[in-house]
């Protein structure tokens, strides 16, 4: 009976790292996406954000130690190696302490992130041109296509867009295109990007916010919202990533247990 329940718990633990080997592939993905993604909002704040840039590598790390802790602990279930199993061990601690680690400092350092990422935004609808160089346009399209999809505009609210200089010379009312209200049954995605003119427009001498027809919503509260929805979600996620490290541990400690009574139960007795 006792064999037999060794058994299986070598080839749970063997598929238990095999999944942890594909979630490190998967996490050491997400990094490098980080680093060269430019087509998304992420670019923004890679671009102009050293703590993203950091959050990037410190996944590309994360995601390459997972890769290597799930081979060793795959080989070291089925061939019984006590040495491997225990720096699957070691890995899978220090893993843990790292992830607990992380959570308490972006605990601690949401709101200097917050303002950093608030900054970033403020800067780019500051600049944001019709007529800008093709490593800002990139950037300006990754914003626009923010707006869109959650349907908001500027950061803090609409007004952010007044301090844009080249948009308030208008003598008539023109609005950022990716800011403009769209009815919620339009299926149809096409990026709209620069400035337009409001329908019906004539030339009035200024170019008055309140007659914008856009979102009066920031993209601030929206992402706030989000989390706030979701939150049940992550922090779920959370706590299944560490019980499942925290059984992981416990399975490789039960094998090297098991295999160290074996040796000593092989020797041979005179």
């Amino acid at each position: 009976m006792g064999a037999a329940c060794i058994k299986v718990t070598k080839y749970f633990l063997f598929l238990f790292n095999l999944l942890f080997f594909i979630l490190g592939a998967v996490i050491l993905g997400f990094g490098v996406w980080i680093l060269a993604d430019r087509s998304s909002f992420i670019s923004v704040l890679q671009t102009s954000s050293s703590s993203l840039q950091v959050a990037a590598y410190v996944f590309i790390t994360v995601g390459a130690v997972t890769m290597l802790m799930g081979f060793l602990g795959c080989i070291g279930a089925v061939n019984e190696v006590r040495c491997l199993l225990g720096l699957y061990f070691a890995f899978l601690l220090l893993l843990l302490i790292a992830q607990v680690t992380a959570g308490v400092v972006f605990y601690f350092n949401a709101g200097q992130l917050k303002e950093e990422m608030g900054n970033v935004v403020v800067e780019l609808i500051r600049n944001y041109s019709n007529t800008s160089a093709s490593g800002e346009d990139s950037l300006q399209e990754a914003w626009d296509y923010v707006q869109m999809q959650v349907k908001c505009c500027g950061w803090v609210s609409f007004s952010n867009w007044t301090d844009n200089a080249e948009l308030m010379n208008h003598t008539d009312v023109t609005y950022p295109c990716s800011c403009e209200v769209t009815e919620d049954e339009d299926t149809t995605f096409l990026l709209r990007k620069g400035f337009c003119q409001a329908p019906g427009n004539s030339t009035q001498g200024s170019n008055d916010p309140e007659e914008w027809p856009v979102y009066r919503e920031g993209c601030m509260e929206k992402v706030q919202a989000w989390l706030q929805e979701n939150l049940g979600t992550i922090l779920g996620v959370c706590v299944s990533i560490a019980v499942t490290e925290l059984l992981g541990m416990l399975l490789s400690i039960c094998l090297c247990r098991h295999i160290h009574s074996e040796d000593y139960s092989k020797v041979p007795k005179y």
